[in-house]
């Protein structure tokens, strides 16, 4: 099974909440990657492969150049996820960190970060991605975390950038407070090593080990998420057209026994039929707002045997028939 990138569900949450806050159109963004005008589930990992589609058109519809570094810095700090429980009952800052590189895949899978220190100076380094908005704003996240954590003392001294353009020196200055370098191999944070030792008030090794473990268990859940990932890869490959897509059949194609397919997916609090029916509805969206196929062929396309009972299924995702919801979106 290939691995397929993602991100916790709770990045695209705070994405939603901030670009509200700013005053841009998020409905018509989170429409060009499919997603209703509703704060996303906070509990649903979602495909980084998507991040392009939904920063072209953030950029498209804000007008903003620098979308991504702007809705970036204006992130809220994370809360409420073990990472931060890691960092609390850490001893320091530094120790804080290194346990949360071990387990920082819970946030998001996309990135390798290691830290490296060089005399006074500490190197995050491993932010690398195609999308540049992406990779600003996920840098963003990371800094108010940070200070966040350290109560404001966190403050990068230099940051390095893999693609060749971006945002000017002065916009990057007056958001970031640094310098910042663009072109090279791949991302990197630089700040003073010292705050690597600034002490946690809220340090307690016996929290700290039931943090350990918890992280452990999400880990291990987060193995189980690929095979929704596989599952949707799939559907995408004919499934739905030949016919063939019952959850024996899919097990079969993941050379896995159906009942062990049904517990793994219980165990993230999903089922096939949800998976199903999620991978129906954004296909049929994308079709009927994109596309000129009939409506008989999107109905071949997505697997419903009969016009009719495509009809009742969207309706309940919709709450629009097929044709008004077509009518409204290729008119807008």
């Amino acid at each position: 099974m290939s691995k397929s990138s993602s991100d916790a569900g709770i990045f695209l949450w705070m994405t939603y909440q901030t670009m509200q806050k700013m005053g841009l159109d998020a409905a018509s963004i989170f429409a060009s990657v499919n997603l209703p005008n509703q704060p996303p589930d906070k509990n649903i990992r979602r495909d980084n492969s998507t991040q392009q589609r939904f920063w072209t058109a953030a950029e498209e519809i804000s007008e903003d150049p620098d979308i991504g570094l702007h809705v970036g810095s204006q992130m809220p700090p994370f809360r409420g996820l073990v990472i931060e429980y890691l960092f609390l009952s850490s001893s320091t800052f530094g120790e804080g960190l290194q346990r949360a590189l071990r387990y920082q895949a819970i946030l998001t899978d996309v990135f390798d970060l290691k830290l490296t220190i060089k005399e006074d100076q500490a190197i995050l380094s491993g932010f690398k991605h195609p999308v540049r908005h992406y990779l600003e704003c996920a840098i963003g996240i990371f800094l108010n975390f940070f200070k966040y954590i350290t109560n404001k003392e966190f403050r990068p001294t230099q940051i390095i950038l893999p693609h060749q353009e971006g945002a000017s020196a002065e916009i990057y200055e007056e958001i970031w407070n640094c310098s910042v370098i663009l072109g090279q191999m791949e991302g990197s944070i630089i700040f003073p090593s010292v705050l690597l030792n600034k002490a946690s008030p809220a340090a307690e090794p016996e929290l700290l080990r039931i943090h350990e473990t918890l992280a452990e268990q999400q880990l291990m859940t987060l193995e189980k998420h690929q095979l929704v990932y596989a599952i949707e890869r799939l559907l995408s490959n004919g499934l739905l057209e030949s016919g063939h897509f019952d959850q024996k059949f899919i097990a079969e194609q993941l050379n896995r026994n159906p009942r062990t397919l049904r517990a793994d997916l219980q165990a993230i609090n999903i089922n096939y039929e949800k998976i199903l029916n999620q991978h129906r509805e954004k296909l049929a969206r994308r079709l009927l707002a994109h596309t000129q196929e009939t409506i008989d062929q999107i109905v071949y396309l997505t697997g419903f045997s009969e016009p009719s009972a495509f009809t009742r299924a969207f309706k309940r995702w919709t709450g629009e028939t097929p044709s008004a919801y077509r009518q409204r979106k290729q008119n807008s």
